[in-house]
């Protein structure tokens, strides 16, 4: 049987626990990571480029980290927006044991770490961060996509970091199609960042 993907409910690698010290340029944080979690003993290339730009963020209410893994955005959204709440969502269940550890690791409360289905149907998010799974496949990947951005605030927005090689441009015109307006807002390593916000195609 093979070790699983860290997009797996209940991933059966042998755990072998590792941590990481996070540097950034206004705070720095250790994680724990893990086997059977995505990106394991460092801080993914795609990762450390949405955290070091220069992105809104807001200063309170509800924030989502989509596909959280150990939990590096959802620190980073908590450390720079300590009056907010900050849902960090996985359907992996180790990840998600990763990243309450890691909350509480560093002392920081308003990190609430659920499965998708524990986020309750009313909250609407000021803002959105994440490196979305890609692997998962493109039709799942839209019906991911569709399902949270709908949930943004009407004046939220939602940062999206995504491989170019992976489809990133087409993710881009397939959201503008959808009707919001996207934005690609940085380019590096092969990486597109892209800005999501409800309006009118452009």
């Amino acid at each position: 049987m093979s070790a699983g993907h860290y997009f797996d409910d209940d991933p059966d690698a042998p755990s072998e626990p590792v941590l990481v010290d996070v540097t950034l340029p206004d705070t720095a944080f250790v994680m724990e990571t893990d086997r059977g979690v995505f990106s394991r003993g460092h801080l993914d290339t795609a990762t450390s480029m949405l955290l070091r730009a220069e992105l809104s963020i807001a200063s309170s209410g509800d924030l989502l980290d989509l596909g959280c893994g150990a939990g590096p955005i959802a620190l980073t959204m908590a450390r720079r927006s300590p009056d907010a709440t900050v849902w960090a969502v996985d359907v992996n269940a180790r990840a998600r044991d990763l990243c309450r550890r890691n909350a509480e690791r560093n002392a920081l409360p308003n990190v609430r770490v659920v499965s998708p289905d524990d986020v309750p149907a009313e909250v609407r998010f000021a803002t959105i961060w994440s490196n979305p799974p890609i692997r998962i496949g493109k039709a799942a990947l839209h019906d991911l996509l569709d399902s949270w951005l709908a949930r943004l605030d009407a004046d939220g927005s939602a940062s999206l970091v995504v491989q170019k090689h992976l489809g990133a441009d087409s993710l881009q015109r397939w959201l503008i199609e959808l009707g919001y307006r996207c934005d690609r807002v940085g380019s590096k390593a092969g990486f597109r960042l892209l800005t999501v916000r409800h309006g009118e195609p452009r």
